[in-house]
């Protein structure tokens, strides 16, 4: 057993293994809901600005081009309400999960420390904690968890807003209380935004999700906060690994200087991509559209087999129990050849996790699977 993972968990999905072999065996096929890939085409206008950039023989900018750091300020400008971001203060990352898995390591973070997260969370939070040697702390309160006796402790606090698994939102009062929290006893404030696009509820439809940098939340001071963001969900390029994290310009530089010496740098076709992706809405205004259908197929589906939907304001999920363990909704769906995520996965034993991502059609055949029942 290697150094690093011996202190790591085992990667959940392995676990599911049989349920997905259960659910191929049906007559029609398996309808896969629970990874968030996108299955949707890539739009021709990325495409093309990628291999309009292929020529491309020289390393490209760590630090990303300045035309790619100016269109991500541009971005939090139009899309986040955040108007003041400095374009010195936003690095590209290899997908967002690399940043959240080894943010702590790369702020120096070690024994002793804590890392604060959800408590229905993305397992990658609590082992980028642990690569890094620190201690992951799952929460439902990061304030009363600051404000507490071991608060000096805290070195790093995640949010996930909108939430994966749970597509709960983080209004800019409850965003503001963990900042100046944070900052209170030294904290890092890292904020996984990377679902900001995918709102379904009000007040975020109308008025946008709010982001950790917006001036209501930071006073217009962005130090000790960074915001992640992905272009998986939003622009379904999740196989370009095209993602980024912004906020305030010092941590970015230290960032930076280790990314430098470590070699990990966006590639130059991709960072071309990004930044016409970011000056682009149509595109994402229409994936939007396609997984409000979805949603609007699938739900009254679940809900009609005997499921609950929890929070699921926003994202790419719905967050569904039917007061039992999860494994045995799993089993049950796995029956009618529909896969889904457990909610163990993500520390919460009695949801499961149903993802928008499959094609209209598979989201069709779950649907009317469901109704049979």
């Amino acid at each position: 057993m290697g150094l690093f993972t011996a202190a790591l968990p085992d990667f959940p999905w392995d676990t599911l293994t049989p349920y997905a072999e259960q659910a191929r065996r049906h007559p029609d096929g398996i309808a896969d809901l629970s990874v968030g890939t996108p299955v949707d085409p890539t739009p021709e206008l990325l495409r093309r600005a990628l291999a309009q950039a292929a020529d491309s023989p020289g390393y490209p900018q760590t630090w990303g081009t300045p035309q790619l750091r100016a269109a991500v300020a541009d971005w939090f400008a139009r899309r986040r309400n955040v108007p003041d971001l400095d374009p010195a203060g936003v690095l590209p990352t290899v997908g967002s999960k690399e940043m959240v898995a080894l943010l702590p390591a790369l702020l120096g973070l070690g024994a002793g420390d804590l890392v604060l997260h959800p408590a229905a969370a993305y397992p990658t939070y609590d082992v980028g904690a642990r690569l890094a040697g620190a201690t992951p702390v799952p929460v439902d309160d990061p304030v009363a968890a600051l404000t507490g006796p071991q608060g000096a402790r805290v070195k790093l606090v995640w949010l996930n807003s909108p939430g994966n698994p749970d597509g709960s939102v983080l209004g800019v009062d409850r965003l503001r209380a963990v900042v100046e929290a944070a900052r209170a006893v030294g904290a890092v404030v890292a904020s996984d935004e990377c679902y900001a696009e995918l709102p379904w509820a009000e007040p975020w439809v109308t008025d946008g999700v709010p982001s950790v940098l917006d001036p209501r939340v930071t006073g217009g001071d962005h130090r000790g906060l960074l915001a992640l963001y992905s272009l998986s969900k939003q622009s379904n390029l999740a196989g370009y690994r095209a993602a980024f994290t912004a906020g305030d310009p010092e941590l970015v530089a230290g960032l930076l200087a280790t990314r430098k010496h470590a070699g990990m740098i966006v590639p130059g076709p991709v960072q071309a991509a990004m930044t016409v992706a970011l000056g682009d809405d149509a595109h994402v205004e229409e994936q939007r559209e396609r997984y409000r259908a979805r949603r609007q197929v699938l739900l009254p589906a679940l809900e009609g087999a005997g499921l609950r939907l929890d929070g699921s304001e926003a994202g790419l999920y719905l967050w569904v129990t039917a007061d039992q363990d999860c494994w045995a909704t799993v089993a049950r769906l796995a029956e009618l050849g529909i896969l889904v995520a457990p909610g163990t996965f993500y520390g919460a034993p009695r949801h499961v996790r149903v993802a928008l991502t499959g094609t209209d059609e598979r989201i069709a055949a779950a649907a009317a699977r469901l109704r049979s029942v």
